[in-house]
């Protein structure tokens, strides 16, 4: 509270208190709360840049993403919403400890915006990496929404990958870590031919990843045959969790519990180890 003295005003102690921590804290360096900024959805993407993956898979993945959030249906979706805005970051992973930040948390709220996101996305080549661990990728998620600022309605992973996880935490665990605390992890399963085949590959990866990958709230999958779908299904996803809408004739396959072995990647490395040196 203030009181007013001949006319000047004073500070209450309550408030005299109050701003010498304030002060305190800013002196020391030590970072000050302020409000997270609502949006529509926190969404993170994350992409799989692992060796299996050819350098032309590399350039078409980035691609469509930028074709993808720059489309009008997309902005569009953006700003249908309650407050006409999300916030997105953008990530490409490999091995448990292979994520890099292409594209920190940034808002989205109009073409413009979008348009400066597509800059960034087209800045640099991808670079891939070793190994495959998608439950390192949901875990890095994860710190991402914990550091986010931001206030979504609903908070989701859109994580795309051509392979099962082989390196890390097992996948369901960490899957189901993010499903605890309410975000929503979607799927775009690589089912292609064009990159690396390996033994390390499996037929149906739809399958695993609508059994061990996707969960939480309205979950779901997209999974791309061919190179040629792979713009328009990122396109079509980006709607569907911007808006919940349907009306494309892609297939979308929703999150499903079976008696799928989850550990599959992890076994076929252990069972081919041998041939390499690498633990």
């Amino acid at each position: 509270m203030s009181r007013s003295i001949g006319g000047l005003r004073f500070l209450g102690r309550g408030a005299l208190v109050a701003m010498g921590v304030l002060c305190g804290l800013l002196a020391a360096g030590q970072p000050v709360a302020r409000a997270q900024e609502a949006v529509d959805v926190e969404l993170v993407l994350a992409v799989d840049v692992s060796l299996s993956m050819s350098a032309d898979e590399l350039e078409i993945q980035r691609k469509g993403y930028v074709a993808a959030l720059t489309h009008k249906e997309v902005i569009d979706a953006i700003l249908d919403g309650v407050h006409g805005k999300i916030a997105i970051t953008y990530f490409e992973w490999a091995g448990s400890f292979s994520q890099h930040v292409i594209v920190p948390w940034t808002v989205i709220a109009s073409a413009e915006d979008a348009a400066r996101v597509a800059t960034q996305l087209s800045a640099k080549p991808p670079s891939s990496a070793r190994r495959t661990s998608i439950s390192g990728a949901l875990q890095f998620a994860g710190d991402l929404f914990a550091e986010s600022g931001f206030r979504g309605l609903r908070r989701v992973v859109d994580v795309s990958g051509d392979g099962p996880n082989n390196q890390g935490a097992p996948l369901v665990a960490a899957r189901d870590a993010l499903i605890s605390v309410g975000i929503t992890v979607n799927g775009l399963p690589l089912m292609t031919n064009g990159g690396l085949t390996s033994g390390f590959d499996v037929r149906d990866l739809d399958v695993y990843y609508r059994e061990c990958v996707i969960g939480g709230p309205g979950a779901f999958m997209i999974p791309v045959n061919d190179w040629s779908q792979f713009p328009e299904a990122v396109r079509r996803k980006l709607v569907l969790e911007l808006a919940w809408q349907d009306d494309h004739p892609m297939p979308v396959i929703l999150a499903q519990t079976g008696g799928y072995d989850c550990l599959i990647g992890e076994k076929m490395w252990r069972d081919r180890s041998w041939m390499w040196t690498d633990p």
